[in-house]
């Protein structure tokens, strides 16, 4: 479609991907295209550095098709600059690469061409018509396809090898040969008018003047329908030959000027030189200053045709010395990456060792804690036992107090009212008011001692609740996190033995830790409730979370399954990460307890 500018971005863009994906055959087939573009560009250098990194790509893949190919690109970029030995050399190495090939004869005859036309151009016309007949030999490979009209290529390039011999003659019988060939002109209608040029120009210069210059005209009407400005150039020329044959010299002049002053729009200095060489040649008058420019001009063309080839050495060469250096760079890069691994894997021995003995240290320091909280515990709860049976001695007294003292006292208000039935009215009036003062006194003295009974049996019954509420005022002081604690007041927590509050205990003060280490909640929330004859201890928090079935249980969550256990209970932990986690623990207790009774 010739949108090269499209072309170029989507190229650019394929090379980017691949280097990205690290996809060696696609960074090698983006850099072809790259080449292909600059090449339609005619910007030798550029193209020539993708085709090489092309090249030294296919190399370490050891892609030899491509390698081959890429080799015969090079080389007709460098033909096309006039770099001939250069160019030689490149398809050389593609036919040394072929030759162990299958199926490869299109790429053969590529071969063969271009160096036929090579030799050509250096006047080795003997080699140029060998190798041109090898390329027209494998065209008896039915595989290529005819629509690429290769037989007729071949058939221009002999008849053009034997014009430059000046063996016109047999020029022209090629040259008919291919212009003979099946649906050329709608195939190939660029060869087709190079055909009808050559074969003009064969007849101009055997004097055969059958056809002239109409084949001359319709080569040129072509040409110039399509575009090809370097192509129209030479029928120009020709055409000034033709009317300079003619003696008409008006016209051969007029030829050679539009010639001349096409090629001076064109990059290709040759054409400029051929222009000039025919002006001089039918514009005696000017041949002077047509000649001087020629020979300014020519010198300039061998000066960037020697540098161009120079360029083409220094790419190859700069390139492959920028290869050497990111190799030894990748090399040092590799040593230091071994030393540093070294280095990390002992450190890491190092850290794990050191890490595992703090850990070590702290869960044995964890464990003599636990002891002997618990041992404080246990003497908390004897000491409490104590202070109980001190408390049921003194009851005991106050009963008998009440026994003797208070009903003694009602027993003597209860006689002594009794007899103001006997007495008169008045005096009755006096007694009755001493005895309601007495009954009210002793109205005062049962309602203290009920209520230092009460006092003292609420502080019995909810010691271990105000042990639990001394943490977690503690946890409130400490940690910012909300807290938020219920009790169901249907436990009967006196019924219960040490040894599951003890373990209650302990697995809320791991819970809590847990919350402020690793989970790092915003709100924790503690229940206790009785579900029929089962303490049910909730805790839950909105903090981190984790995986259950990937993370492993530390120790703090091996303790509450440890304590739990020993209570004859169940642990349940369910948490999804960055969700939470909840926490329940289910304790059996003594059915025969009694937890429904109201304290």
């Amino acid at each position: 479609m010739n949108d090269f500018k499209s072309y170029h971005a989507i190229s650019q863009l394929v090379l980017d991907r691949s280097i990205s994906s690290k996809d060696s055959a696609s960074i090698a087939k983006a850099y072809i295209y790259l080449g292909d573009y600059y090449s339609s560009k005619v910007i030798s250098d550029s193209a020539f550095r993708n085709y090489f990194l092309a090249q030294k790509i296919y190399l370490q893949i050891n892609d030899q098709y491509n390698l081959a190919k890429t080799l015969l690109s090079k080389a007709s970029l460098q033909y096309n600059e006039s770099d001939f030995f250069e160019s030689e050399i490149s398809v050389f190495k593609a036919l040394s690469i072929l030759k162990n090939q299958k199926n490869v004869n299109d790429q053969l005859y590529e071969c063969y061409n271009l160096l036929g036309i090579l030799y050509n151009e250096r006047e080795e016309y003997e080699k140029a018509l060998e190798y041109q007949n090898k390329a027209l030999n494998t065209l008896n490979d039915k595989s290529i396809p005819a629509d690429l009209q290769l037989k007729a290529t071949s058939l221009n390039n002999i008849g053009f090898v034997y014009m430059r011999m000046k063996n016109y003659k047999q020029a022209i019988v090629y040259f008919e040969k291919g212009l003979q060939e099946k649906n050329l002109f709608e195939e190939k209608t660029i060869l087709y008018a190079m055909l009808l040029d050559n074969l003009a120009y064969s007849k101009l210069k055997s004097e055969r003047l059958d056809g002239l210059p109409d084949q001359f005209y319709r080569s040129l009407k072509i040409r110039d329908s399509l575009g090809l400005k370097m192509a129209k150039i030479s029928n120009q020329i020709h055409l000034s030959e033709y009317y300079a044959f003619k003696r008409d010299t008006f016209r051969a002049i007029q030829f050679s000027k539009q010639a001349l002053l096409l090629s001076r729009s064109s990059d290709k200095l040759a054409n400029t030189l051929l222009a000039l060489k025919q002006i001089a040649v039918v514009d005696p008058r000017n041949a002077s200053k047509y000649s001087r420019e020629y020979i300014l001009l020519n010198d300039k063309m061998l000066k960037a045709e020697r540098n161009m080839g120079e360029k083409f050495s220094r790419i190859e060469y700069e390139t492959s010395e920028i290869k050497d250096q990111n190799s030894n760079l990748q090399e040092r890069n590799r040593t230091l990456i071994y030393v540093f691994s070294i280095c990390t894997l002992i450190g890491l021995f190092f850290y794990v060792y050191k890490t595992q003995q703090a850990k070590n240290r702290e869960l044995l320091f964890k464990q003599q804690q636990q002891i002997a909280n618990e041992d404080i515990y246990n003497l908390m709860i004897s000491q409490q036992n104590e202070i109980e049976s001190t408390r049921i001695n003194e009851k005991k007294r106050v009963a008998q107090e009440l026994h003797d003292g208070v009903l003694g006292r009602m027993f003597g208000v209860r006689i002594s009212l009794d007899s103001l039935d006997k007495i008169d009215e008045t005096e009755a009036a006096d007694k009755r008011k001493k005895y309601l003062a007495e009954l009210k006194n002793i109205e005062e003295d049962i309602r203290e001692i009920s209520h230092d009974l009460n006092r003292e049996k609420s502080e019995l019954i909810n010691n271990f609740i105000l042990i639990l509420n001394k943490l977690f005022e503690n946890q409130r002081n400490i940690y910012p996190s909300k807290l938020e604690v219920s009790f169901d007041n249907q436990i009967k927590w006196e019924s219960i033995s040490n040894m599951v509050k003890i373990n209650l205990y302990r697995i809320v003060q791991e819970a809590l830790q847990n919350c402020n280490k690793y989970a790092k909640a915003n709100l924790i929330k503690i229940e206790f409730k009785k579900h029929k004859e089962d303490v049910i201890l909730s805790i839950l928090d909105d903090g981190a979370g984790f995986n259950t079935k990937r993370t492993k249980n530390g120790i703090g969550l091996h303790n509450i399954e440890y304590r739990a256990k020993e209570c004859n209970g169940t642990v349940i932990i369910k948490s999804v990460k960055g969700e939470g986690t909840l926490l329940i623990i289910k304790v059996p207790i003594d059915p025969n307890s009694n937890l429904q009774k109201t304290i």
